[in-house]
């Protein structure tokens, strides 16, 4: 039986669903392919890959394991800028965050920067119905305060009825009475409207679904989920399956020596949450106290098993309308989240914890065969089913990768024009990007091959970038505001070595002067994987840093 919640949501669905017949007659005629490729984009907030499929032995992500063992999964892909807005923004562009000019949460690009296409608004000016489900871009300003409508969409984007209460009190902590924490395991039946996000938002897309399969145009279709982003809002049971005495802590859970004062991240809004204000930590560095590191571990694991019910059923929807032969689906994340590394958490920083995100892809008929009639790719997976075993990643690629790449391969993979390279600057230019185009990952020649997709690795680098208002940790250091932004901190990650340089930053003028070197920091790979022993005082300092940059 719907909920009052649901109910809402049908009634908007029998909006959305009127303006689809108006759409397709519009844009059917645009398209004049017949046999284009379905794009489905699921976009996961908060999510580091801590996944069975990225070779997490803790973590039960059966349906996402799932769908990466008939993809192509890039093992070393990396966001722009580790944190919401400026990375949605990026990589939903195909420019980097010193294009978009958007570091924090307060403008818009189209506005601030300039008139940049997207990957939606590109699909729909070519014949594709777009449609927007949950968290796709980030909401406000950002994105003009209408999900970038109506640009990127067919109609109106959907948004959940009951994220609205998701800052709200409605954790039930050991005292009884209801609270705004981090750790918030629920009884679904209790919370408001009976339901959450992430559960409403793969309703509404299955529904969506339902009604495309019968249309004459393409369908570009973009689901966005809520968990494992703060707070740990998730039905309680999934906290079954990861067991206090299960939990370890972070490899690394101590401050290392060597860390400049300014790539710290004092994790201000994990501290506002009443469970952790309540712990009494000092500010700047902490640290948590170690009972509660595991739990904050625990629950995070527990939100990305549950957000993995979610894609199953998405995705078992897609199967069973029989449109999984017809339809890429990309799935990525905005950013990682660091679970007590370097003593740091949540995102907010240049370290791989933070900027490392899953990137699978699967393509029909290309990744893996097209299902034969009755077969199904991605039936629904029990995770508390301890029988399933661990899938195998079908395809995967070492090489690194970025966000920006995402805006030309799916625009390849679905046989439309890659739009050209950007020039520089590129402020005046609608259609462009500064990613490049992965499409040559997807040429096999020999399903039986080695799965590891050969390439010179040493050749690749992955940008990223952060901005600090002051050298030392400080309430804003985590989100600062475009005009307290003091310092900018770029990044270079490559197959042997992260290299980050913090330099001064004209947030006036959108400079950075590579000439003023506030701190630097130096990790290889191959030695020191949890980037712990900083050797940037052994090398030699910012120099080699601006040969580097793109």
């Amino acid at each position: 039986m719907p909920t009052p919640a649901s109910g809402r949501g049908f009634l908007w669905l029998g909006l959305v669903l009127s303006s689809v017949c108006v759409a397709l007659g519009s844009e059917t005629q645009a398209n004049s392919t017949t046999d284009a490729l379905n794009i489905l984009l699921i976009i996961v907030d908060d999510l580091r890959p801590s996944l069975g499929c990225y070779g997490d032995k803790l973590v039960r992500s059966p349906n996402i394991d799932q769908l990466a063992s008939h993809s192509l999964l890039f093992q070393n892909a990396f966001a722009q800028q580790a944190v919401c807005a400026p990375s949605r923004v990026s990589f939903l562009t195909g420019r980097r965050p010193d294009t978009t000019r958007l570091y924090d949460f307060n403008s818009y690009w189209r506005v601030h920067a300039g008139n940049f296409s997207t990957i939606p608004q590109y699909f729909k000016e070519n014949g594709y119905v777009t449609m927007s489900v949950g968290k796709v871009f980030h909401p406000g300003i950002t994105s003009n305060h209408t999900d970038d409508s109506p640009y990127s969409w067919s109609f109106p984007p959907y948004h959940p009825s009951s994220e609205k209460y998701e800052n709200t009190k409605t954790c039930r902590g050991p005292d009884g009475e209801l609270h705004a924490n981090l750790l918030c395991p629920v009884d679904v039946v209790d919370v408001p409207e009976g339901t959450l996000p992430d559960k409403q938002s793969t309703e509404q897309a299955v529904q969506l679904l339902e009604k495309m399969k019968t249309s004459a145009s393409p369908f570009f279709l973009a689901v966005g989920y809520h968990k494992p982003h703060i707070p740990f809002r998730y039905p309680k049971e999934f906290q079954k399956l990861y067991p206090l005495e299960n939990i370890t802590l972070a490899p690394d859970s101590e401050v290392p020596d060597g860390l400049p004062p300014v790539a710290y991240n004092p994790w201000m809004d994990i501290r506002q949450r009443e469970d952790v204000q309540a712990l009494n930590i000092s500010v700047p560095y902490g640290p948590i106290p170690v009972d509660f590191q595991r739990k904050i571990r625990q629950s995070y694991f527990a939100s990305v098993s549950y957000l993995d019910t979610q894609v199953g059923h998405l995705l078992s929807a897609l199967d069973d309308l029989q449109l999984a032969n017809s339809t890429i689906v990309a799935f990525t994340s905005d950013h990682g989240w660091a679970l007590g590394e370097h003593g740091e958490w949540a995102k907010y920083s240049n370290f791989d914890v933070a900027t490392h995100v899953p990137l699978m892809f699967y393509v029909p008929g290309r990744t893996a065969s097209l299902p034969e009639a009755g077969e199904k790719l991605f039936p629904y997976l029990d995770p508390f089913d301890s029988a399933s075993e661990l899938m195998e990643p079908g395809r995967q690629s070492m090489d690194l990768v970025e966000l920006v790449s995402l805006f030309p391969t799916l625009a390849g993979l679905a046989g439309l024009q890659v739009p050209p390279r950007c020039p520089v600057p590129s402020f005046h230019v609608e259609l462009c990007r500064e990613g490049k185009n992965l499409l040559k990952h997807f040429r096999f020649r020999d399903l039986e091959e080695d799965p590891y997709l050969p390439g010179n690795p040493r050749e690749l680098i992955a940008y990223s970038q952060y901005p600090r208002p002051a050298d030392f940790p400080q309430w804003n250091s985590d989100k600062p505001s475009l005009k307290d932004i003091k310092i900018m901190g770029y990044s270079i990650r490559t197959i042997d070595y992260r290299y980050t340089v913090w330099v001064g930053f004209n947030p006036d003028e959108f400079l950075a002067n590579f000439s003023d070197i506030h701190a630097g920091e130096l990790y290889f790979v191959d030695s020191d994987p949890f980037q712990d022993h900083n050797m940037y005082n052994d090398s030699q300092g910012g120099d080699l840093f601006q040969l580097l940059m793109p």
